[in-house]
Parts: C-alpha cells; structure tokens; sequence
C-alpha cells in the first residue's frame, strides 16, 4: 500500500509537473503562429477533454465489464438470508457482488493506466530518439529511470489487484517495458526528418503531452488517491493513512525535484 502511495505520487507529479508543462512550451513555442495558439490555451482545454474522456472510457468499461460478468453463463444468483446476492460459478465458489464489482473495478483501473502510461512513454522515448544533444539525453534519462521505475510499480500494484490471468498480466508487462524503446527507435528512424522545432511535431507532442497529462492527473486523483485513501482499509487506521500521505509527498516531491534537470 505504501509503495503504490509512493508510486501514485510519482504518476501525479510527472502529469502535473513533467507532462503538462511541456505541452505549454511546445504550443506556446514562437515556432507556431499567433493564431490560434497564442490566444486560446490549447494545453489545458486538451487536458481537461482528456480527464473528461479518460472518465468516459472509465465508465463505459465498468458498464462493458459489469454487462458482461452478469451474463447468465453457468452463474447463478443465490439470494443469501441477509438480502444480499452472491454469484456461484459452475466450479461452486462463490463470489459477492461487492468483491466482484471491486474487482471489475481493478481491472479497468489497470487498463486505463496502462493506456496513458504507453502513450507518454512513446512521447518520451521519441524526444529522446530524436535528439542528439547528451544534456538532453542524459537529463531525459535520469528522469526516465525515476518515473519509469515507480510507474512500473504503481501499474504492477494494480495488475496484481486486477487478478487478471498469467496471459493477460504478460501482454501488459509486454507493452509497458517496449513502449519506450519503440518511441526510441522511431525517434532514431525519423531523426533525419523529424525536426523538433517544426510545427507539425510541436502541434502533435504537444497536444500528446497534453492528452497524456490529463489522463496520468484523472489517474492519480480518482482511480489511485480516490480509490485507495477513501477506502476502507486506509480510513480504519489512522497510523497507516499518515504513512501513505508521507510517501506520497515523497513520490510527488522527488518527481517534482527532477523537474529542474527533465
């Protein structure tokens, strides 16, 4: 519990701190003319329709997902003396309606982050892929360790809660650890026409990075800090409540820290 407080910490602060603020340098870059970009603020209206529809996609899924569970396969409803229904599998086991919507809840919660956690590792590998300036490249990688590492440990926390199939867990392993070396070899491949300063590669990772934002800042807040603090194991105990704010002021604050050299 405490490492995914620690690692909820570092996701937000790399939306907040790493994510957002570079889609405000890349459309607000002089390379790009006043208008439209000077005179709307295109980084944060694209971060908010991003949490909006990082929200939709969240919602829908737990529909899909709870439309899906109640199909009358080999499951049948047991009304239990209390009132409350359970679901018993051909198997026997039986499962409550809370725990399996709980679980369902996991499970979306583990896709979506993995989502916006690809798509920022794809912008972040190709920026270093296509730059050939070693500050750059050595402050992206000290930066790509630290956010890297805790991210891979807060997405891991919410696998293992999803309790997804060994298949399953292995196709998400996959795609988080290759993402960032694809971005990094596209980087490389499109060096020689990929110009940072251009406007069509200012526009799209800048309006990536602030589809990334949205999504990582709506992670945290709702389905990391909204799901874990406000649930019942944190708010029965005090001590371990104040242990979870502790380290996810150092997850933020370290992630923060690093913003001054990536």
């Amino acid at each position: 519990m405490l490492v995914k407080a620690l690692a909820s910490g570092v996701i937000l602060a790399s939306g907040y701190m790493h994510v957002l603020p570079d889609s405000f340098f890349n459309l607000n870059s002089p390379c790009l003319p006043r208008n439209p970009w000077k005179k709307f603020p295109f980084t944060t209206f694209i971060a908010m329709i991003s949490a909006l529809f990082t929200l939709m996609v969240d919602s829908y899924g737990m529909s899909w997902h709870k439309k899906r569970m109640s199909k009358p396969q080999a499951m049948v409803v047991e009304t239990l003396e209390n009132g409350t229904k359970d679901l018993e599998n051909e198997n026997g086991n039986v499962v409550g309606e809370d725990a399996k919507s709980k679980l369902i809840r996991h499970q979306v919660i583990a896709q979506v982050l993995e989502m916006g956690i690809v798509v920022h590792s794809v912008v972040i590998g190709l920026a270093m892929g296509a730059t050939d300036n070693k500050c750059t490249i050595c402050s992206l990688i000290a930066a790509l360790r630290f956010h890297q590492f805790f991210e891979g440990m807060g997405l891991g926390g919410c696998i293992l809660q999803a309790q997804y199939e060994k298949k399953t867990r292995c196709i998400m392993v996959f795609f988080f650890s290759v993402t960032t070396p694809l971005g990094i070899v596209l980087g490389m491949l499109l060096q020689t026409v990929y110009i940072p300063t251009s406007q069509p590669a200012l526009i799209v990772v800048g309006v990536l990075n602030a589809c990334s934002a949205g999504l990582l800042n709506y992670m945290a807040l709702v389905d990391l800090f909204g799901v874990d603090f406000l649930g019942p194991k944190l708010q029965g105990n005090m001590k371990v409540q104040s242990m979870a704010y502790v380290a996810v002021f150092l997850g933020a604050g370290g992630m923060s820290l690093m913003a001054k050299w990536a």
